[in-house]
């Protein structure tokens, strides 16, 4: 028998998926883990605090749901070494599991705006390596494979752990950005690693310590977030690969702002 609560339960998973449906094309087209965009956007369609929002977030990218778009990206070539995502992975998981716990410690508000701190830095650091490049680049061909030092690598990937677990994100926006600034990486081959990086579950120690301090998960928006991601991020990855790279760097620093406006807006 249909009822109300049968209506709030399809409510929430259609806000999921259409929160997921953005965070999914956006993570495709830039190669990132969806978690940054995803937070916003659980917030703008859920209408959840802060922490829930990240707590969703963090859970909705335990699934491998960017499978679809590493796929996209393997063929037109960019290909990255297991050892890569490796020791890239052992800072993660040891950086996210510290940064989920400093989350708890913090108010929601503080949250915020250090999760729009987060993203004006990572955006300065993307125009900034914009600047410093300038390569003239009108495909999205395969550019000569950098040979990063294991420990640039394992750095990265505590960066962007401490990101993921503090702030509910993939860790994709930094692991993108700092490949490309300190690594050396063109931006297709830094969002291909990104995206190898977000199949694997390295979110589960942060979610799991943001579900053992109680207070409940949506788990049907969970379930749309999901689905949403799915079908998405394989749709962003192909367009992503028609595009040349000077035309996906300024998309990937306007959309990183367009985060922090919205998620400042909400704090103020």
């Amino acid at each position: 028998m249909w009822d109300w609560a049968n209506l709030a339960n399809l409510l929430a998973l259609l806000g999921g998926m259409g929160a997921g449906a953005i965070a999914g094309f956006a993570s495709g087209l830039l190669g990132v883990s969806p978690g940054g965009i995803l937070v916003p956007a659980v917030c703008l369609t859920l209408g959840v605090d802060q922490l829930v929002a990240q707590g969703v977030s963090l859970v909705a990218q335990v699934p491998p749901t960017g499978l679809h778009g590493i796929s996209q990206y393997r063929r037109c070539g960019q290909v990255v070494p297991v050892k890569w995502v490796a020791l890239l992975a052992s800072g993660f998981i040891a950086g996210g599991a510290c940064g989920a716990g400093a989350a708890g410690l913090l108010s929601d508000q503080v949250l915020r705006w250090s999760f729009v701190g987060y993203l004006i830095l990572l955006a300065v650091l993307v125009v900034l390596s914009a600047l410093r490049s300038r390569k003239p680049t009108s495909t999205a061909s395969v550019e000569p494979a950098a040979t990063p030092r294991a420990a640039a690598l394992v750095a990265v990937g505590i960066i962007a752990g401490l990101s993921s677990g503090m702030l509910g994100i993939g860790g994709g926006l930094a692991v993108t950005a700092l490949s490309t600034t300190l690594l050396g990486f063109g931006q297709h081959r830094a969002q291909a690693m990104s995206l190898v990086l977000a199949l694997l579950p390295l979110t589960i120690p942060a979610a799991g310590i943001y579900l053992a301090r109680g207070g409940g998960l949506p788990w049907w928006s969970i379930a749309g977030v999901v689905i949403g991601l799915w079908i998405s991020t394989a749709v962003g990855a192909r367009f992503a690969n028609s595009l040349p790279e000077r035309v996906l760097r300024p998309i990937f620093i306007v959309l990183i702002l367009a985060m922090a406006a919205y998620m400042a807006t909400r704090s103020a």
